[in-house]
């Protein structure tokens, strides 16, 4: 989740600062894809459904940052949040995809049944 964070946060400056409004989505993916490949198997669960929600705390704290200053803060940081979330959504539709068929393939199905189990009470299969 921090790499997917830190990735988005820097990404959103970066696109911000040189008009390149894809670099935005396209390292929210990328962290993304990164973030599902190199995390252990057992944490796969909790990735799944982190990665909108890593994208809106970078997203806020890059909108903090960008409309320090400015007359109107919460004004101005509710209209960039929408701007910025709009301007997003294929691109968090997509990298949360990847994440959950990256996941699947890598061991999602026997994180769910072992989480499963757990909260029924059952004993873990073997």
């Amino acid at each position: 989740m921090l790499v997917i964070m830190a990735a988005s946060l820097s990404a959103a400056l970066t696109a911000e600062a040189t008009g390149w409004g894809f670099l935005n989505g396209a390292a929210f993916v990328a962290a993304c894809v990164v973030a599902a490949l190199l995390v252990r198997p057992s944490d796969l669960l909790g990735l799944t459904v982190s990665p909108p929600l890593a994208y809106f705390t970078a997203a806020v704290a890059a909108e903090c940052v960008l409309t320090l200053g400015s007359t109107g803060f919460v004004r101005a940081l509710a209209l960039g949040m929408g701007t910025r979330l709009a301007d997003i959504a294929p691109w968090l539709f997509l990298g949360t995809a990847l994440v959950l068929i990256i996941a699947v393939f890598r061991g999602l199905p026997s994180n769910v049944r072992d989480f499963s189990d757990e909260l029924n009470g059952r004993r873990p299969r073997s």
